[in-house]
């Protein structure tokens, strides 16, 4: 299975089918080929939507992002980033489909990851559930530059945009929500080492 089609098609489509929740809700999912261990460094994804937009709304979201990522000790890299960044805002209701996993936190912890080696008997696999977000998705998007395959997404729903100042703080909490859902710190971040290669503080 594609983990990656099968991740990125969940949140572009509106799916049919039995619903799980019609509550707003603030969760994630992950690949289980993901180096967590490894990433250290970011950059953002450029293109349509919100990941473009040059306006407050838009780099209210990048600004929330880069304050949570420095806290955890992952550093800006305009060169060879370890992560790509993409965020996307779906208006009104929404029909997507999740997936029932291990908390994310103990499987960091533990340290497992699935690759080509893997036995198949031995792979987790992926349990979809069908959900519906309800006025309003914030999505935010993970993927290894390094396969280029998506790694974790972080979702918050009943993300409703008013207009000025007030948007950006709607958009700011709803990252920091979605964010409170990746607690990876970097190797050797609370140890007071810093990651090498960045190229901006």
């Amino acid at each position: 299975m594609n983990w990656t089609t099968t991740l990125l098609a969940g949140a572009s489509l509106l799916l049919s089918g039995c619903l799980l929740s019609q509550e707003a809700r603030v969760e994630s999912d992950y690949s289980y080929a993901g180096q967590f261990r490894r990433y250290r460094t970011y950059e953002f994804v450029s293109g349509e939507g919100l990941n473009a937009d040059s306006s407050r709304l838009g780099e209210a979201v990048r600004d929330a992002i880069r304050s949570r990522l420095k806290v955890q000790g992952y550093h800006l890299a305009r060169r060879r980033p370890d992560l790509l960044i993409s965020f996307r805002l779906f208006e009104g209701d929404m029909r997507f489909r999740g997936y029932q996993q291990e908390d994310f936190t103990k499987w960091v912890k533990n340290g497992y990851t699935e690759d080509e080696n893997t036995p198949k008997d031995a792979r987790k696999g992926y349990q979809p559930v069908r959900l519906l977000l309800s006025e309003g998705t914030l999505l935010v998007t993970l993927i290894d530059n390094r396969s280029n395959r998506a790694i974790w997404n972080g979702y918050a729903s009943g993300v409703s945009v008013p207009p000025g100042p007030r948007g950006e703080v709607v958009l700011r909490r709803s990252v920091r929500s979605i964010f409170d859902q990746y607690h990876v710190f970097t190797a050797g971040y609370l140890n007071g080492q810093s990651p090498a290669g960045s190229d901006e503080d």
